[in-house]
């Protein structure tokens, strides 16, 4: 069997026996070691990425080899035998079945690991499922959890109706905000989880994530992350959360072609999800193909160059749209609620984030701004989801958030007109600002 290769620079690489199947060494497969780094960069993101070790390719290609196997050989057929009794293991280089671990996801779930800062993590087929996988590991049957009152609707979805209806599970939600509001309604022993977005879908709210995380660990309840919007930007378990979740296919991909999501947090969570008798992604199956870890995990490297790209833009399109007189929330404008907040919990160097809102106020108005921005000017591109190369725009409450009824719209928030962009990269910045003036005065026009 071939050896892994790395750099000498990183986490020394492994070589397998191939006629003992033996081997020496206990780095873990999906945990990612803390690393030797300067203090002034010990935070930062992209140094905990620079600081993994490379793996280069089976004949020694620059990039790792795609492990496309679905179940995997040995030598001995007493290997076997050991390897489910849980003797070897995908942490000496032991694989049974890619449902289990496979050493394409694993390199990903490293990176993944490094980039939110914590010991391990686990990549998965979708956001929701990484999601879904935590409530169902962290909450039993008659189990409480309390949730933002702005999240994605999906996310809102599965706390108000999936989970009561199939695992006993209930949900009060919150305004995260208000800190009473969510120290009330954890129930101390009965309340397993605090769960909220970093920046909330759509609104843009920014939660007080080193304080939510003190009040509910007082209470003895772990904290979920989804830290979607805003990665590099924000590093949620190193502000004191417990775990970190993903829908990958947002920013982290960058090009709207592959769903995938990821759980960040304590290895020793992250075992528990995967035991062979009660681990919600061992038994519920929620694996990552091969090939997509694959390319993630080659657009992972310069996903802080994209994010500062997105943020930067971001926030210039907002201050001209403030200057114009429109209903613009951004939290890099100063008269964002919780700018100063975010501005002292983000990580120095890139931006607010990549998202901003545009209220309105009638869903009318807003299909038009819509139409005008794709269909007259080529400003962005109607569609749901984030983080992609070019501008999406959509009208929250009639799509991402449809799942809400109108009362849960409201105390959310959301207004009928409400457009999120997430704005992209392409062009020049003056030719994509240009295409936005032409398409806002075009949709003035047909108002008046």
């Amino acid at each position: 069997m071939a050896e892994t290769r790395s750099c000498e620079f990183g986490i020394s690489g492994k070589k397998r026996a191939a006629a003992a199947d033996s081997f020496e060494g206990d780095d873990e497969i999906f945990v990612a070691k803390k690393s030797m780094l300067p203090t002034a960069w010990e935070n930062d993101p992209a140094a905990s990425l620079a600081s993994l070790r490379h793996v280069f390719g089976e004949h020694g290609g620059v990039n790792m080899s795609i492990e496309a196997s679905a179940t995997f050989t040995v030598m001995e057929p007493e290997t076997m035998r050991r390897m489910f009794t849980g003797e070897l293991g995908p942490d000496r280089d032991f694989f049974i079945y890619s449902r289990h671990f496979n050493p394409t996801v694993s390199n990903l779930s490293r990176q993944m690991a490094a980039l939110e800062g914590t010991e391990a993590a686990y990549c998965t087929a979708s956001g929701m499922a990484a999601i879904s996988s935590v409530m169902l590991q962290l909450c039993s049957s008659g189990g409480h959890v309390v949730a933002s009152g702005t999240v994605y609707g999906g996310t809102h979805a599965l706390l108000t109706h999936f989970l009561p209806r199939t695992c006993n599970i209930t949900t009060t939600f919150v305004d995260i905000t208000d800190h009473e509001a969510v120290k009330n309604a954890i129930v101390e022993r009965r309340t397993k989880v605090l769960f909220f977005e970093s920046i909330s879908n759509p609104t843009l709210t920014v939660a007080d994530i080193p304080e939510l995380s003190k009040l509910a660990h007082d209470k003895g309840t772990m904290v979920v992350v989804d830290n979607t919007f805003s990665p590099m930007v924000l590093s949620p378990a190193r502000l004191g959360a417990d775990v970190v979740v993903h829908s990958m296919s947002k920013f982290i991909s960058g090009g709207a072609d592959v769903i995938a999501g990821a759980v960040c947090g304590p290895e020793s969570l992250l075992n528990s999800m995967m035991d062979l008798h009660q681990g919600s992604l061992m038994l519920l199956g929620p694996t990552m193909n091969a090939k997509v870890a694959f390319e993630l995990s080659e657009r992972i490297p310069h996903l802080g160059l994209r994010m500062k790209e997105h943020c930067l833009r971001a926030m210039e399109y907002a201050t001209r749209m403030k200057k114009m007189g429109l209903r613009v929330v951004y939290p890099g404008l100063e008269d964002h609620p919780q700018h100063h907040l975010l501005k002292s919990m983000a990580n120095k160097g890139y931006g607010f984030g990549g998202l901003l809102c545009v209220d309105m106020e009638s869903e009318e108005k807003a299909n038009r701004l819509m139409h005008h921005l794709q269909n007259s000017s080529q400003f962005g591109l109607i569609a749901v989801s984030l983080g992609y190369y070019e501008t999406l725009m959509s009208c929250s409450g009639s799509s991402t958030s449809s799942e809400l009824n109108s009362e849960e719209k409201a105390l959310a928030g959301i207004s009928p007109g409400l457009v999120r962009m997430s704005i992209g990269y392409t062009g020049t910045l003056e030719q994509k600002w240009s295409q936005f003036e032409r398409a806002i005065s075009r949709t003035m026009d047909s108002i008046l």
